[in-house]
């Protein structure tokens, strides 16, 4: 699936990511990714693995991936 672009020309794409479990797991997603150019906002949910972004334009997969398996887990890919 693509990213999707809202009225305010922000950009939202969720990914599906393995390994998490808690709280913290999901701090440590956000964190990493947070710190990616033009990211907004960043949602992880454990129960569901799944990572909501907004950014300012689409971002990398490549560098969602780096950043993913900085914290130490594996992106699936985009759903």
């Amino acid at each position: 699936m693509t990213a999707q672009t809202d009225t305010t020309g922000s950009v939202t794409a969720v990914y599906k990511v393995s390994g998490m479990s808690c709280g913290h797991c999901e701090g440590a997603v956000s964190g990493e990714i947070s710190e990616l150019a033009g990211v907004s906002s960043v949602k992880a949910v454990a129960a569901t693995g799944e990572v909501t972004v907004v950014s300012a334009a689409p971002l990398d997969d490549a560098a969602v991936r780096e950043a993913v398996d900085e914290a130490g887990f594996e992106l699936v890919g985009r759903i």
